[in-house]
């Protein structure tokens, strides 16, 4: 809003007149969210939706670090299966195993990790037969 509300038009009809200019100029249509719906709008109200949204946005995990990295590990589990060729496979299981190492020389404050980590090698003799299984090609 750049205009002070001139004396004697009501504040609705001047923030209206606003909103219908902007249309007109164009400036919402260069918006992320333009032409989607809202996100939120079916969900139940949430006074803390603002924080959350915030905590997801930056990165913040609210699990402590030994249940993030169980998380992770189950994922990266997930996405070998999806992986398109054996090379992404091996690079998802070996960030992950690199990730678990360092947390079982210095285990994450928390509960207990109970996690080892992934056999590279039986993981993509089972990608490959699953792979085999559904007809695809491998790829490395």
């Amino acid at each position: 809003m750049t205009e002070r509300k001139p004396p004697g038009v009501s504040f609705e009809s001047f923030v209206d007149r606003q909103i219908r200019q902007a249309e007109e100029r164009g400036d919402f249509e260069e918006l992320s969210g333009f032409g989607k719906p809202l996100a939120s709008l079916d969900a139940p109200y949430d006074e803390l939706w603002w924080i959350k949204g915030k905590l997801h946005r930056e990165g913040f995990a609210v699990l402590p670090p030994a249940l993030a990295l169980r998380k992770e590990a189950e994922d990266a589990r997930e996405a070998v299966r999806g992986a398109r060729t054996e090379r992404q496979a091996r690079d998802i299981l070996t960030e992950v195993n690199d990730k678990i190492r360092a947390a079982l020389r210095m285990p994450p404050p928390g509960p207990p990790l109970n996690l080892a980590e992934f056999d590279v090698e039986a993981e993509l003799t089972q990608w490959r037969e699953a792979r085999e299984a559904r007809g695809g090609r491998e790829s490395r």
